[in-house]
C-alpha cells in the first residue's frame, strides 16, 4: 500500500469512532466489525471481505501508538486527506493549493513551516508498509487486496467389493470440482479481452454511500467490482468451470456400505492461498454369494439334511480367508439356529475380530423313492406328532 492510499482513508470513520477514541474503544470497534464481517463467516460475500478487511487495516494502525502518531501528525498537515491533483502549473499538489515539492521544502530540514517533518512522516509511512512490514491481517496476502479463501468441500462415490471391504484396498475415484474455467483463466472475459473495473463503485462492489457497518452491494456489477462486456462463451463469463480428475483412494479394512470417508485437503484448491477443501467419499459395498455382514460380524447360511438336524451331526461351515471349520450341530436343532464361531468375523480397529454368525437352513427333499416314502411314512405312525399347527389357527381367530 502506498503513502498516498494510506493517508486518503479515514481510518476513524471506518471503526465508527471518533478521534480521540481510547485504545479498549477502538479493540471494542474492531471486534464487533469482525465478528460480523468475517470470511469464514460469510464464505462468498465480497461486500463483508471489504469491511473485514478495512476494518483489519484500521485497527492495526490506529491501535499501534506510534502507527496511530504519525498517521494523525499526516492528516492533520495534509487537511485530512493526501488528494493528489495537478495545479494549475502542471506541478502535481495537494488540494490544488501547493504542490508537493513545495510542501516537501517547506516541511523538511531547512524548512520554516510549522508542524512535523513531512520527510520524517513519508518516511515513517513507507515502513509502516515496506516489504518487511507486518500486513494488517495475517489472513490477506502481501500484494493482494482479496483475503485468503478455503477451497469447496467435493463429495464423491465409489463401488467396491465385499472383499475390498473386509480386508481394504486402494481404488480409483473420480473427483469433480469447481475450478478456474480454462479457457477464460478465471477471468469470466472473451480471449482477448479483459474484465474492467465498475466505473459505479470503482471496483469496491459496494454501492456509493454505503456505511462501514452496512452496505449494499453495487447494482452495476452486483458486487463483483468488475464488469465483463464480453463474456467468455465457455463459463458465461462466471469464470469458474467444473474440473475432473481420477485419483486413488485408501479404503479401510472394515468399511460398511454407505459409510463416508473424509480425505482431508483433498477437495477443490483454496484461493489466494487458503487451505485446500476436504474430498467426502460414499462407499458401496457390493454382496457375497456366501456372506453377509453386520458390523464386524460375518454371517453365513448353512444347509443341513433333516436327518443331520434331527440326529446331530458335525458339518463344516466355511470361514473368510481361510480353512472350514467343524461345527457340532446338536440333535433336535431346529431351522434357523443360529451358532456363533468366535473370532472368525472382520478385524475391527482395535485389531480384535469379530465373529461368525452360522445360521441353520433344514434342506427338504424334493423326491424320495418308494423304500423312503415308506419309511418317512412309517416314522409319523411311531412318533404320532400331534397337528404342529393347532395353537397358530386358534390364536388367528382371537
Amino acid at each position: 500500500m502506498s503513502s498516498k492510499d494510506w493517508l486518503d482513508k479515514d481510518y476513524y470513520k471506518i471503526l465508527g469512532v471518533a478521534k480521540d477514541a481510547k485504545a479498549a474503544d477502538i479493540k471494542k470497534a474492531f471486534r464487533k466489525i469482525a465478528r460480523e464481517n468475517h470470511p469464514d463467516q460469510h464464505p462468498g460475500d465480497r461486500q463483508a471481505e471489504q469491511r473485514f478487511k478495512a476494518a483489519s487495516e484500521a485497527h492495526d494502525i490506529l491501535s499501534d501508538p506510534d502507527k496511530r502518531k504519525e498517521y494523525d501528525d499526516a492528516r492533520s498537515l495534509l487537511g485530512g486527506g493526501f488528494k493528489f491533483q495537478r495545479s494549475p502549473g502542471g506541478a502535481t499538489g495537494a488540494g490544488g493549493a501547493t504542490s508537493f515539492e513545495d510542501m516537501f521544502q517547506r516541511f523538511t530540514a531547512g524548512g520554516s513551516g510549522p508542524g512535523p517533518d513531512l520527510g520524517d512522516i513519508l518516511g515513517g509511512l513507507g515502513n509502516l508498509f515496506g516489504p518487511g512490514s507486518a500486513q494488517p491481517n495475517a489472513s490477506f496476502r502481501r500484494g493482494s487486496s482479496k483475503p485468503a479463501r478455503r477451497g469447496a468441500d467435493v463429495e464423491s462415490e465409489v463401488n467396491i467389493t465385499f472383499a475390498q471391504a473386509v480386508e481394504g484396498a486402494t481404488v480409483s475415484v473420480n473427483m469433480v470440482s469447481d475450478a478456474p474455467c480454462p479457457t477464460c483463466k478465471g477471468t469470466g472475459a472473451k480471449a482477448g479481452t479483459m474484465p474492467r473495473v465498475c466505473p459505479s463503485c470503482s471496483g469496491s462492489g459496494v454501492e456509493p454511500g454505503s456505511s462501514p457497518s452496512s452496505t449494499t452491494p453495487c447494482k452495476t456489477c452486483l458486487g463483483r467490482g468488475l464488469l465483463v462486456d464480453e463474456p467468455c462463451g465457455a463459463c458465461g463469463g462466471s469464470g469458474r468451470a467444473k474440473s475432473s480428475k481420477t485419483m486413488n483412494v485408501r479404503v479401510p479394512a472394515g468399511v460398511l456400505d454407505g459409510q463416508r470417508i473424509r480425505l482431508k485437503g483433498k477437495g477443490s484448491k483454496g484461493e489466494n492461498g487458503g487451505a485446500a477443501g476436504d474430498l467426502y467419499v460414499t462407499v458401496h459395498v457390493g454382496r457375497h454369494p456366501v456372506f453377509a455382514r453386520s458390523g464386524a460380524n460375518l454371517s453365513v447360511e448353512v444347509p443341513v439334511t433333516y436327518v443331520e438336524a434331527a440326529l446331530g451331526a458335525e458339518v463344516s461351515v466355511p470361514v473368510w480367508g481361510g480353512n472350514p471349520v467343524r461345527l457340532r450341530i446338536p440333535a433336535g436343532t431346529p431351522n434357523g439356529r443360529t451358532f456363533r464361531v468366535r473370532g472368525k468375523g472382520v478385524q475391527k480397529s482395535n485389531a480384535e475380530y469379530g465373529d461368525l454368525l452360522a445360521t441353520i437352513a433344514v434342506t427338504v427333499p424334493g423326491t424320495l423313492s418308494p423304500a423312503a416314502q415308506a419309511a418317512l411314512e412309517e416314522y409319523a405312525a411311531l412318533v404320532a406328532e400331534p397337528n404342529p399347527r393347532v395353537k397358530l389357527l386358534e390364536e388367528a381367530q382371537t
